[in-house]
């Protein structure tokens, strides 16, 4: 029996209505289990934008830091879409990142039996497709300076800088080596080693962690090259490791292989202690202001996100596990949100795909 202090911050579109339903699913761990979870909310993106003028508050940043974790919802709209603003909902996820020192974003990506015909690649491409993205989150091009905008006599003009640090670099392919190690011991290192200067420190610093894991396999990759396989080989991936641009392009062609972006966890990590992490946990599908409030968003994807959460910072892998087999359960029953329906399917929304799973944790 455990206790843990979980900062909520559901944010905008659909992200409150897919929280709902993974809170509700962790109510049932706690009777399952015999665990107490004591949750405090806080606007984050665009709702903060609206109440407060910032899209994270110093106070919200305060009370992450002194949670067990963060369960994310999702940030962002038509609202607040405009690129010249100078305060945007995508700083709330970017600020909890940097300023927990989150720096590593895991994405796994199994593509369910019953899903196979769900994917927009032919069957036998997808199946057997079980990865993990393991993205580099606080350096390269988003967070390199200089970076700004300004105007010249021959027109605007605006630059963004990539760096990366040896330190920074080897702490996420080690990251990776440990995970692999528990897995199927293969890395896939992704750069462009070709051109940047920074992707060839990249390999470099990469090649020698490898050698500190003999009994894990290295493989490096071109970015360019790895888009192409993750369409064509998707099963031959075990974990990919990248940087923070590559990283963030990929895992949304990742995520696709399972047929939809609503069925995606994540989990943004910083250093471990005694198997634990601080961590920040997010569905990959972002606001999806087109169909908020209707009820058909996919709740699978916090769902498992909050499974990640139990596992990776609550080092409770029993009822992690337990979630992710009701969820595993729920699909063979041939439920479906919208998103992933197909004939013979019985398609439910939001509020009944959450119950559905939740009557399905176990002890």
């Amino acid at each position: 029996m455990g206790s843990f202090r979980i900062l909520v911050t559901p944010g905008d579109g659909i992200g409150p209505e897919v929280m709902e339903e993974a809170l509700k699913v962790l109510a049932r761990v706690e009777r399952a289990f015999g665990h107490e979870f004591a949750y405090e909310e806080e606007l984050v993106g665009g709702a903060a934008i609206d109440a407060y003028g910032t899209a994270l508050r110093p106070e919200t940043l305060e009370k992450a830091r002194s949670s067990d974790a963060v369960l994310f919802g999702a940030v962002g709209g038509p609202k607040w879409d405009d690129p010249r603003a100078p305060v945007r909902p995508e700083q709330a996820i970017l600020g909890l990142r940097k300023g927990l020192g989150l720096f590593a974003n895991l994405r796994p990506v199994r593509v369910h039996p019953a899903l196979v015909a769900a994917s927009t690649l032919r069957p036998e491409a997808v199946a057997g497709t079980d990865l993990v993205v393991i993205r580099e989150l606080t350096g390269g091009i988003y967070f390199g300076k200089p970076q700004r905008r300004w105007e010249t006599a021959r027109g605007r003009r605006a630059v963004d800088t990539m760096r990366y640090t040896e330190q920074e670099i080897r702490r996420i392919v080690q990251t990776a080596f440990e995970i692999a190690r528990s897995r199927r011991k293969k890395v896939t290192s992704v750069d462009k080693a070709n051109v940047l200067a920074t992707s060839r420190l990249w390999r470099e610093v990469a090649t020698e962690v490898g050698r500190q894991y003999p009994d894990v396999e290295l493989q490096h990759l071109l970015v360019d090259a790895c888009a192409m396989h993750l369409i064509r080989r998707p099963s031959s991936f075990d974990v990919i490791v990248t940087e923070n641009l590559f990283g963030d392009i990929l895992t949304d062609e990742a995520a696709m292989l399972a047929g939809s972006m609503g069925m995606m966890p994540s989990a943004s990590l910083g250093r471990r202690r005694r198997g634990k992490s601080l961590g920040l946990y997010e569905p990959i599908h972002g606001s999806a202001p087109d169909i908020a409030g209707q009820g058909q968003a996919n709740p699978l994807g916090m769902i498992l996100s909050a499974a990640m959460m139990l596992r990776w910072s609550f080092g409770l892998e029993r009822e992690a596990a337990a979630i992710e087999r009701a969820v595993d359960a729920v699909i063979a029953e041939g439920y479906r949100t919208p998103d992933i329906a197909g004939e013979g399917t019985t398609v439910v929304g939001t509020a009944r795909m959450g119950s559905l799973v939740a009557e399905r944790v176990e002890a």
